[in-house]
């Protein structure tokens, strides 16, 4: 189930407050919930929903050691510290997680309910997502028909520049005195106005149009320094964001060269270069279950899905509530967060 799916598992230490020492271990992510588990025993010592936080900070343990403090609801606070590949990335994509499930819709996150009520409110949520991702993949269909129709007026001024070309080579294979001759030297430019209206109409059919536009957490080239951002699905391409809203980088359509789709929640988008580095950049996101379908759609066959996303696509066919357990509600806002050094080494509080 995608609620079950990890979203990414960091490695880590915890502090554990009965013995009052650090354990070492890994810290996994999953849509609704966060556990630790320790590296020497594959014990769960910590497995808490991300509905019962109240609060997440960068704190200093001792005052010199990086961490991470998480604070629940029964006033419980955990410690992290140790975090690899940095405190900042893994504070980032927890706290992203964390604020679109609270931005989510009322009782989503909700584990383990079985009344009528709630059943009913997953079947809503359900319909509403799939009319969505109809909505989406039909606007995308459309432009593909406008892209078509667009292909077909080409063809035709082609074969229109064919048929003055020929006119033309007939001219200069004729007389000196024949009486058509001017006429049939001033069609050439009739056909260049004609021709430029056509494209111009064709430029102006808005390409542009937003498909679906999310909040995500960006890295590019290395996954050891992220910041938040957004990501938009064009019908002419992709778009990246960062959180004021100023453009990153825009993929043409032709010119993405492959998308890998990592997990449910993370995806890699590059295009390649003959003597220079290639651009590529690897986005996070509660919200890029909607997402997937439609990069399908437009790019079926520069799409891949590896191995710990096959789940995903085969959960998808036999249950959309699998693909989509919360159904993400559209935010504006990104998460903020501030760039720190991270601390390979285990300390202790105090």
């Amino acid at each position: 189930m995608s609620r079950d799916i990890c979203v990414h598992t960091w490695p880590c230490s915890y502090y554990l407050e009965l013995e009052k020492r650090w354990i070492p271990g890994k810290l996994s992510l999953t849509p609704l919930s966060l556990k630790f588990m320790t590296d020497k025993t594959g014990e769960i010592l910590v497995n808490f929903p991300l509905s019962s936080i109240i609060e997440i900070k960068k704190e200093a343990s001792h005052f010199i050691f990086s961490s991470i403090t998480i604070l629940e609801k029964d006033h419980v606070k955990h410690w992290f510290s140790s975090l690899q590949p940095s405190r900042n990335v893994v504070f980032s994509i927890i706290e992203h997680f964390w604020r679109e499930l609270l931005l989510s819709q009322p009782g989503a996150a909700v584990e383990g309910s079985s009344s009528p009520a709630t059943k009913g409110k997953e079947l809503t949520c359900l319909m509403a997502c799939s009319q969505k991702r109809l909505e989406d993949t039909t606007r995308v269909l459309h432009h593909q028909g406008e892209q078509l129709d667009s292909i077909a007026r080409g063809l035709d001024k082609m074969e229109s520049d064919l048929d003055v070309a020929d006119r033309l080579l007939t001219e200069l294979e004729s007389p000196s005195w024949w009486p058509f001759s001017s006429r049939l030297w001033k069609v050439p430019s009739e056909t260049k106005r004609s021709a430029g209206a056509s494209v111009a109409s064709s430029k102006a059919s808005g390409r542009e149009g937003i498909v679906i536009r999310i909040p995500a957490v960006i890295s590019q080239r290395t996954e050891s320094r992220v910041k938040p951002g957004k990501f938009t699905v064009l019908v002419s391409g992709l778009e990246i964001h960062d959180s004021d809203s100023l453009l990153m980088h825009r993929f043409e359509r032709e010119d993405v060269d492959d998308i890998k789709v990592h997990t449910p929640y993370e995806v890699s988008i590059r295009q390649r270069f003959i003597g220079k580095p290639d651009i590529a950049y690897r986005l996070i996101s509660a919200k890029m279950p909607e997402v997937i379908p439609v990069l399908e759609v437009q790019f079926s066959k520069k799409i891949e899905l590896l191995e710990d996303a096959w789940m995903f696509g085969s959960t998808a066919t036999a249950s959309p509530a699998e693909k989509g357990y919360s159904v993400w509600l559209a935010d504006p806002e990104e998460t903020e967060g501030s760039c720190l050094g991270c601390r390979d080494g285990a300390g202790e509080t105090g």
